[in-house]
């Protein structure tokens, strides 16, 4: 019987830090208007709390957080897709290096990508199906006490539900 991937632990040692992109494109048009919500990590030191706006469409998702030049440590972005499925991510355009982490439907974390260095097109993913990705400044992870295996809590604005991962 084979062992699960997931969830991946951290890596040990942490990936090194990672700078803003110097030659950050200028955005062709404004960014797309999203709906927003807030994610919650009961389960983390202090039960830290960000703002996010929420990629729920093809084009929310496919722009995400490129061209952005500033994110602050209480913001991000949560992308969400009907079900869980093996997930990719680059980071064509996007001038602020990211940690990114793979959510299950029920909010559990399943692994993270930490440091992810800006404006580099390799794809990148973990071996676990994900329903959300939610991308943090680069270093929130290990500042805040986040692992995986532990839960988030997503509310969204769309329809004020507070829940595991829906």
């Amino acid at each position: 019987m084979s062992r699960s991937p997931c969830p991946v632990p951290l890596a040990d040692p942490p990936p090194p830090p990672q700078q803003p992109a110097l030659d950050c494109p200028a955005a062709p048009a404004p960014p797309p208007e999203m709906p927003r919500g807030a994610v919650v990590f009961p389960d983390a030191p202090g039960a830290p709390r960000v703002q996010v706006e929420l990629a729920r469409t093809p084009q929310h998702r496919s722009h995400g957080l490129m061209y952005r030049r500033a994110l602050s440590d209480e913001e991000g972005m949560l992308f969400s897709w009907d079900a869980e499925a093996p997930r990719s991510f680059w980071m064509h355009n996007t001038c602020l290096p990211l940690d990114m982490l793979f959510l299950a439907h029920d909010g559990t974390v399943l692994g993270v990508l930490e440091q992810v260095p800006p404006m580099n097109d390799a794809p990148r993913s973990i071996p676990c199906p994900a329903r959300h990705v939610l991308e943090l400044r680069a270093g929130w992870v290990r500042a805040h006490g986040v692992a995986p295996g532990q839960r988030v809590l997503i509310h969204t604005a769309l329809d004020g539900s507070s829940g595991d991962g829906d």
